[in-house]
């Protein structure tokens, strides 16, 4: 049902007449290609359409529009660059806050420090970053937004060595669920900087954020890839070998189809962020990497990290459709070989795959009671990922067979996976998983969370019911 205002017009359109009257009008959308830019999401099978956009340039704008939502009664969503698969960017008949346009980056490469605005991609700030010889930890695609990213965790490339993206947040300008703004850090407010380390975008619209940097001039990485008649040789092989190896080292393990589009393969995805001379491409831990098999393709080599990024973008576009599940697992352990054995025997489409992040090192060595994000011991963080064409192409058998092989890879998994998951990949249906999802830390983050947003105005990722036992160890 629609709501009404006390006009008698629907709610959502006297919002849009506030809104116009305390911001520049254009920046207030309710349809054409504005509207429609402002909504666009990576998965294309989001059908939500919020009643009003506001296509925020400054921190004031998103002030005005939380204020606004709030007095007329709207659900509020936040799209930072709209890559989240469930879709929470957007909310049907709600009010979105689409920060896109806040994406500017500032380096202080002496303190080695990013200002991020809300918007930005992990391509802005690695590109920024680059001249200064500097990195940040993000994620392994270019495309996704910083904030989003960070608020959930944020697994990358240079986990074991740099930790989360979330571990690498040091402070945040955020709007709070009453339309204020707080400037947090370690010495202000100290609770709500460790919500928004890993505890999710609950809080309040992070409309900046400060980030550690890392002098990382190049890694060595790229592909090596093994035929799918060795994936139980090369499971085996790499059982030991991703928690022994050295911090430098992180590797990414994917089940993917083969380079001539045809079957599965499996592909080693490394980072190598020490010394490129002792990563050791012969006799060295890369080296090993190519010596689990006889690899059908070998390609590393030393490149700047935002080179690496922004080249995986092209692997996962926007507009197709997409469900994703995640479990995460201590290990290579030999029944969990088998099950991504078997899931890659039934990939059902050449664009869906299994990604395994690789969690050790500097990551795992965070205490749980430091941040929000409490999966410190380590594991791997396995995403199901099923995509299949959108638009026209879109067929109901074709989309419940890509539905049915998530669902059954995330069962086979089920058994052999620590409580809990990845709270950026967990969909609101998830609730087994939810009520773990942050462990010892769930009590101290349900507080936070009732102390700054007590009405419940932000609810961009799932959090567990105060009774549905997740305040257990994980």
């Amino acid at each position: 049902m629609t709501t009404q205002s006390t006009s008698g017009r629907p709610a959502a359109a006297d919002a849009a007449d506030a809104l116009r009257r305390q911001i520049p009008a254009e920046r207030v959308v309710t349809e054409g290609p504005g509207y429609t830019a402002a909504t666009a999401l990576w998965n294309g099978a989001v059908s939500h359409r919020p009643a009003v956009v506001v296509r925020c340039a400054g921190t004031g704008d998103v002030q005005a529009g939380v204020r606004t939502a709030r007095e007329y009664g709207l659900p509020v969503s936040v799209r930072g660059r709209g890559h989240d698969w469930a879709g929470r960017a957007v909310r049907d008949g709600g009010l979105t806050l689409d920060m896109t346009g806040m994406r500017d980056v500032r380096i202080d490469a002496g303190q080695r420090r990013a200002q991020v605005g809300g918007g930005a991609a992990a391509n802005d700030l690695l590109a920024a970053a680059e001249p200064f010889g500097l990195v940040a930890a993000t994620g392994t695609i270019g495309t996704v937004g910083v904030v989003g990213l960070t608020l959930g965790g944020g697994y990358g490339p240079l986990a074991g060595h740099a930790g989360l993206a979330a571990d690498n947040l040091v402070g945040a300008e955020v709007v709070l669920a009453d339309g204020s703004v707080a400037q947090v850090d370690a010495e202000n407010d100290p609770d709500l900087l460790w919500a928004l380390r890993g505890g999710g975008g609950n809080f309040g619209v992070v409309t900046s954020a400060r980030i550690r940097l890392h002098a990382i001039p190049s890694v060595v990485t790229g592909v090596v890839i093994y035929p799918w008649a060795q994936a139980g040789q090369v499971f085996d092989g790499l059982r030991e070998m991703l928690f022994t190896g050295p911090d430098e080292l992180t590797v990414q393990t994917a089940v993917a189809a083969g380079p001539d589009g045809g079957g599965p393969a499996v592909m080693l995805l490394p980072t190598w962020c020490g010394a490129p001379e002792l990563g050791g491409l012969d006799d060295g831990p890369l080296g090993a990497l190519t010596r689990l098999g006889d690899p059908l393709a070998v390609q590393l080599d030393a490149m700047p990290l935002a080179t690496v990024v922004a080249g995986r973008d092209a692997m996962f576009p926007p507009g197709r459709h997409v469900i994703m599940r995640t479990r995460s697992v201590p290990g290579l352990t030999a029944p969990v070989g088998a099950a991504l054995v078997e899931a890659g025997d039934a990939l059902p489409s050449a664009t869906s795959a299994l990604s395994m992040h690789h969690f050790h090192g500097a990551a795992a060595r965070v205490p749980v009671a430091d941040t929000a994000f409490a999966m410190r011991e380590r594991h791997l963080m396995t995403e199901v990922i099923a995509i299949w064409p959108g638009g026209a192409d879109v067929g109901v058998d074709d989309e419940a067979a890509h539905v049915a092989w998530a669902e059954s890879v995330s069962a086979a998994l089920a058994s052999h996976a620590l409580p809990g998951g990845y709270p950026n990949i967990l969909g609101p249906d998830d609730a087994e998983q939810i009520a773990y999802a942050y462990g010892a830390n769930t009590a101290r983050l349900l507080a936070i969370k009732s102390a700054v947003d007590p009405d419940g105005v932000f609810s961009a990722t799932p959090l567990p019911d105060r009774d549905a036992g997740g305040d257990s160890t994980l």
